[in-house]
């Protein structure tokens, strides 16, 4: 059984070999979010190879590296999305670029501090935790700056197995987190995606109906998110320990409002549009598909 250390090296790793091109496709109006499922299913099976237990929150990770992966893809300033894909994973890009100017010796020293155990309180941290209107909470991806505050909070849920006893209240927790988020950040971009193993389709199938339903009305409401989608994922246990081993990502049977793609679009569409346009140029550009700055 690898450790968490073996987990995240993984996850680096394939972050670092992945694909950086613009994600986005078509042309003029028709242009659209293509998400790097290959480099999603790839994450998703690192904890599983590495015979990680769920109750490490590892395998969900997965989902939040890879998004944090593809905004970065879309051009967004890698330091300021989180979690980041070195050490320390939530660290503010004003420090990160504080480091970027330091003579060698001074930044080394000083990344050192930052990356150890017993780092300053509140600098940097392995988890992102904002302040909602009544409560702390604890969010997986998120984009920030000193300057402009929160501008995209996501949080992932996952779940392989006892459908039918937690799925649902997992979904009801969300409407308070959404509540709680918006009331202290109007303009922040809430997002929530849901991840699910595929034998729920077979082992509790009402409920899967139940969950895109609950999905898709998570986005209809002002202060709740803006943004929601699912992931249904499938692999076979008897294959975990074998080369090549890999994770499915079922897209035919999400709903077209619910896929992944489109909500990377819209969660992007939505932060762009709530920003001046001299901000995020790179992200504007391949959005659009033109020079701008």
């Amino acid at each position: 059984m690898g450790t968490a250390d073996d987990v995240w090296d993984d996850f680096d790793q394939l972050v670092a070999n992945a694909d950086t091109v613009s994600p986005w496709a078509g042309a003029d109006n028709d242009r659209r979010f293509a998400p790097d499922l290959g480099l999603l299913a790839r994450l998703l099976a690192v904890p599983l190879r590495h015979g990680t237990a769920s109750r490490t929150g590892l395998p969900a990770k997965a989902i939040d590296v890879w998004l944090s992966a593809e905004l970065r893809r879309a051009g967004f300033d890698p330091d300021a999305v989180w979690p980041r894909p070195v050490r320390p994973r939530v660290m503010p890009a004003e420090i990160a670029r504080l480091l970027e100017v330091l003579p060698r010796n001074e930044r080394e020293r000083l990344l050192g501090r930052l990356s150890a155990a017993r780092s300053p309180a509140g600098v940097v941290s392995s988890e992102s935790t904002v302040l909602g209107k009544a409560y702390h909470k604890q969010v997986d991806v998120v984009m920030a700056s000193w300057a402009r505050g929160p501008e995209l909070l996501v949080s992932t849920k996952r779940m392989d197995s006892s459908f039918s006893n937690n799925l649902l209240n997992r979904i009801e927790e969300s409407y308070g987190d959404a509540k709680n988020l918006r009331a202290r950040h109007p303009l922040a971009v809430l997002g929530y995606v849901f991840a699910v193993r595929s034998t729920v389709m077979d082992s509790d199938r009402l409920i899967f109906e139940r969950l895109k339903d609950l999905l898709q009305k998570l986005a209809e409401e002002d202060d709740a998110y803006d943004a929601t989608a699912l992931a249904v994922l499938r692999w076979d246990d008897s294959a975990v320990s074998q080369a090549g081993f890999s994770v499915e990502v079922v897209a035919d049977v999400v709903p077209d409002t619910l896929r992944i793609g489109r909500f990377l679009g819209r969660a992007i569409d939505l932060m762009l549009a709530r920003t001046p346009v001299d901000l995020h140029v790179l992200a504007r550009e391949r959005r659009e598909g033109r020079r701008i700055g």
